[in-house]
């Protein structure tokens, strides 16, 4: 099985929405850039911000420019124009049924009523690729979810969400070489 060719970031764009819990893709791909040396920069064609993942050269970093409900059009874009099968994509998202400080790797499967999930689903035509999915929580009450994610989280939330955000950057190189397994077991125990 081949690795992982692309790592999507999911959020909002703009300085209103940087900090709020639904940016969580967004923080982990700007940590990726960060420790690999990778220069991301506006890609009118492929709907978003995206660069090289250096030092893999054919590997690529992607935060979608459109607003999370319209993610699956900076997707497609870039997986179409690479040549980028699904099940080489990471999505990296916000989990409401997770708690702040997990994160869980998962291929497949529906999209939990995520929007971008969703979107993503819609774009590419099937649900087969990877996600990685980071706990933020949840308020307790569904009618509060929407306000929620579109809040900062407290000051012990977004420490226990950025640690969890720092660890699942240590798996990343195996995924880029298909050790998924192996991925899964260094992240997801304790």
């Amino acid at each position: 099985m081949s690795g992982i060719r692309l790592i999507v970031g999911l959020g909002n764009p703009g300085e209103k929405y940087s900090m709020t819990r639904h940016n969580a893709g967004f923080w982990l791909v700007d940590l990726l850039a960060q420790q690999s040396s990778s220069r991301l920069a506006a890609e009118a064609k492929l709907f978003g911000i995206a660069g090289k993942w250096a030092p893999h050269t054919d590997k690529w970093l992607l935060k979608p420019g459109t607003f999370m409900n319209a993610s699956g059009k900076s997707v497609a874009a870039i997986a179409n124009y690479y040549k980028i099968s699904p099940a080489e994509i990471l999505v990296v998202h916000d989990e409401l049924d997770l708690p702040p400080g997990q994160a869980k790797l998962k291929f497949g499967g529906g999209h939990g009523g995520h929007n971008g999930l969703r979107d993503i689903h819609a774009a590419l035509n099937t649900a087969d690729y990877w996600r990685l999915r980071i706990g933020i929580g949840h308020p307790g009450n569904k009618a509060e979810v929407v306000n929620f994610v579109l809040k900062a989280a407290g000051k012990d939330e977004q420490q226990a969400i950025d640690d969890s955000i720092i660890k699942s950057t240590s798996v990343t190189d195996l995924l880029a070489q298909g050790q998924f397994e192996k991925a899964m077991l260094q992240l997801h125990s304790k």
